[in-house]
C-alpha cells in the first residue's frame, strides 16, 4: 500500500511537528546514518535547540517575509518541508531584497515519491515571482544535491563556512538569476 500526501503552507499549529521533523531530518541527513558528519554533540545540540526548536520555527511561520511549505502523510504526520526568505548567505554579489531557499529536506521514508520536487517547484515558483537572484547553500559533499539544484538553472558562485555550534561546515553558494 502506498501512502498519500498533501503538501501545504505551513500553519503556527505545525511549529511543534516541524521542529520535530527539521530535528529529524538534519540527524538523518548528517547523522551516523546520513553523511556521517562528526559534530560534536554539544555543537549539535547547541544548534538543533536554537533553530530548530518550536519558538523559532513558530517565528519563521509568522514572519511575512518566509515562506514554509510542509508535506503530511495519509496520518497527518510531517514528513518534509521546504523554507525560503530573504538572502542572508556571505557574497560579494548578493543585494538586498534577493531570496535564499533555506531549507528542504524529506525523511528517507518518504523519499522517491516526487515529493522533494514538488517541495522544490512550489518554493522556486513562489521565489521566482519576486522576480531576483536566489540563492541557497549547500554542503560541499551533497552531490546528489547539487546536480538537482544544477539541473534547476544554479551555479556554484562561492563557498562559506555553515556554522553548526563551533564545527563548521564548508559549503558551496549557488545562485540562479
Amino acid at each position: 500500500m502506498t501512502d498519500s500526501y498533501t503538501l501545504r503552507a505551513a500553519r503556527i499549529e505545525d511549529a511543534a511537528p516541524l521542529a520535530a521533523l527539521k530535528r529529524a531530518c538534519f540527524t538523518e541527513t548528517f547523522g551516523p546514518t546520513g553523511f556521517a558528519i562528526p559534530y560534536p554533540e554539544a555543537d549539535r545540540i547547541a544548534f538543533e535547540d536554537a533553530n530548530y526548536s518550536p519558538e523559532p520555527v513558530a517565528r519563521e511561520i509568522a514572519d511575512t517575509t518566509h515562506r514554509t511549505w510542509v508535506v503530511e502523510d495519509s496520518a497527518g504526520e510531517l514528513v518534509g518541508y521546504c523554507h525560503v526568505g530573504p538572502g542572508k548567505l556571505p557574497h560579494p554579489d548578493f543585494r538586498e531584497g534577493d531570496s535564499e531557499l533555506y531549507q528542504l529536506y524529506l525523511l528517507r521514508r518518504a523519499q522517491g515519491a516526487g515529493l522533494g520536487r514538488q517541495l522544490l517547484d512550489v518554493g522556486l515558483d513562489y521565489l521566482e515571482g519576486l522576480d531576483r537572484p536566489i540563492w541557497l547553500g549547500v554542503w560541499s559533499l551533497n552531490l546528489r544535491a547539487q546536480a538537482v539544484y544544477k539541473a534547476r538553472g544554479f551555479a556554484i558562485v562561492g563557498e562559506y563556512q555553515f556554522k553548526v555550534g563551533d564545527w563548521r561546515d564548508d559549503e558551496f553558494i549557488m545562485r540562479k538569476g
